[in-house]
């Protein structure tokens, strides 16, 4: 059963690259699928770029370990920050402006908002160095589950997952992925709701869960009766700094917010806000409230041996086969999507904004060079996961943590101010730039001569973000002023006047 279920979930995966050929003819329908994308197929596209098996397994497990029941508030905070409000102040004004300023790249849009081709070669590099742990650490979360399921080596299903992703983005481009994310995002909302099912009825139920939960007791974390099952946890301050980088983080990550670049028109974006909201609360919010009731399982799992990323996968080992199939499908979609999206993001971002730039490319080559670029990706991600799993070395792993607050670090703030205000200078983009990522790279070199509160990247990465919603208006405020016919360029794209009916706006009398 799970061998046949995987066969056809792979077929209809390449069934749809290959139909979705001719909308990857040149770089807007490539990268972006010509701008026509609707609110479903954007909401999940965004939806299942966001959540990944390092969520799954990694993370919910992890923290829900640490925080119990608590750990939901990430998955709540992922929901209404990371998606409700990240649609809502970013979203309408993203698709103007980068329509406008004819940018299909975060990198693009900064060299062109600002004038400035150094500032989007800087943008590019960041994505560039930070973007390959990131996709790397994908695989992770895979090798427990494929080990619990199949008995196959982790290195094929490394292998195959790089092949058939690389199959049909190749393919069809964007719009492949996104007609791909919905069915994946479909499978993950199946899934989720099915494995809470599964694991609470193993314990006898939600109630008897809880009550389970309450019962648990860790006195190296604290002694207070029934911390893991209350409304906060044992450790409020790190809860927070979790949800601010897992949550506030989309608002900066480029294969986030080049989502916004793609949408169709003012209803997609209104039924996408409702439509990404939704499903983060399912999702994300179902994968830490799994993980909270790690700890029941206490008795089969050993932290210290085997590290946060067995509590999940010895959560699920006593399901069904078919439940179980199930879990595979779910991660591998969650991992397929995050991947294309990554690979379509960072190989956009090398042609566009790096190579064609430099040297005159036709849109047919600046599409194929994408296309080869993919697959250097793919194969690179792939080729480090391989040595991480063979070697047990752990830095890829930890790089996600530090990929996350470097790119969002840098990005955030420069991003959603310029798409606000007309007072946000170049030096202030720099500056944003440079704190961010020599943060997290100095917390991943010298991290023990941190504060203790910072030594976590998860800290640091909140902090980096935090900091640059300060950094970016107070350089500003300090610095040359931009350039007036520029910005009165860039702010153009919001003065143009649109008819539309009075359904969607009232009128005058």
């Amino acid at each position: 059963m799970k061998i046949a279920l995987l066969i056809v979930y792979f077929a209809v995966l390449i069934g749809i690259g290959l139909y979705c050929r001719k909308h990857a003819t040149n770089v807007d329908g490539f990268v972006l699928g010509g701008r026509s994308v609707g609110p479903w197929l954007t909401a999940f596209a965004y939806g299942t770029s966001y959540f990944s098996a390092v969520v799954f397994v990694g993370y919910a497990g992890q923290f829900g370990w640490k925080y119990g029941i608590a750990a939901t508030w990430a998955g709540i905070g992922n929901a209404l920050i990371g998606s409700l409000m990240a649609w809502f102040i970013l979203g309408r004004r993203t698709r103007i402006m980068s329509q406008h300023l004819d940018s299909a790249t975060m990198p693009q849009f900064f060299g062109k908002r600002f004038g400035s081709e150094a500032l989007k070669i800087g943008a590019s590099i960041i994505i560039f160095i930070f973007m390959i742990p990131y996709t790397a650490s994908l695989y992770n979360g895979l090798s427990r589950l494929f080990g619990m399921a199949f008995d196959i080596d982790y290195s094929v299903c490394v292998i195959v997952m790089a092949v058939l992703t690389a199959i049909y983005v190749i393919a069809g481009g964007y719009m492949a992925t996104a007609i791909n994310d919905f069915i994946q995002g479909v499978i993950m909302l199946v899934g989720i709701s099915a494995v809470i099912y599964a694991v609470l009825e193993s314990k006898g139920g939600f109630m008897s869960s809880l009550d389970g939960l309450a019962r648990i007791t860790d006195e190296s974390v604290t002694t207070t009766p029934g911390i893991f099952s209350s409304f906060f946890g044992p450790d409020p301050l790190n809860l927070l700094f979790v949800v601010i980088l897992t949550s506030l983080g989309t608002w900066g990550l480029p294969q986030m917010v080049q989502k916004f670049y793609a949408i169709k028109n003012e209803q997609a974006i209104q039924k996408g806000t409702i439509i990404s909201t939704l499903f983060a609360l399912v999702v994300a919010g179902g994968c830490y409230f799994l993980g909270g009731f790690g700890r029941l399982f206490s008795d089969q799992i050993d932290i210290k041996a085997n590290g946060f990323d067995s509590i999940i996968p010895t959560m699920l080992s006593g399901l069904s086969d078919g439940m179980i199939a199930l879990i595979v499908i779910l991660v591998l979609s969650a991992s397929m999507s995050t991947l294309s999206s990554l690979v379509i993001a960072s190989s956009s971002t090398l042609t566009i904004d790096l190579i064609a730039s430099k040297f005159e490319m036709s849109e047919s080559k600046q599409v194929f060079l994408m296309r080869i670029l993919i697959v250097v990706f793919i194969a690179i991600s792939a080729v480090l996961a391989l040595i991480q799993y063979k070697s047990s070395v752990n830095f890829i792993a930890q790089l996600m943590g530090i990929s996350w607050g470097a790119m969002a670090g840098s990005f955030l703030a420069p991003f959603m101010y310029s798409l606000y205000s007309r007072n946000v200078t170049t030096a202030a983009c720099w500056v944003c730039f440079i704190f961010s990522t020599v943060l997290m790279t100095a917390n991943m070199l010298i991290r023990p001569m941190f504060p203790a509160i910072m030594q976590s990247p998860i800290n640091a990465g909140s902090i980096a973000m935090i900091a640059g919603l300060i950094i970016v208006p107070l350089v500003s405020a300090i610095t040359s002023k931009p350039d007036k016919i520029l910005i009165d360029h860039a702010f153009a794209a919001y003065d143009r006047t649109t008819v539309v009916p009075q359904s969607v706006a009232l009128g005058k009398k």
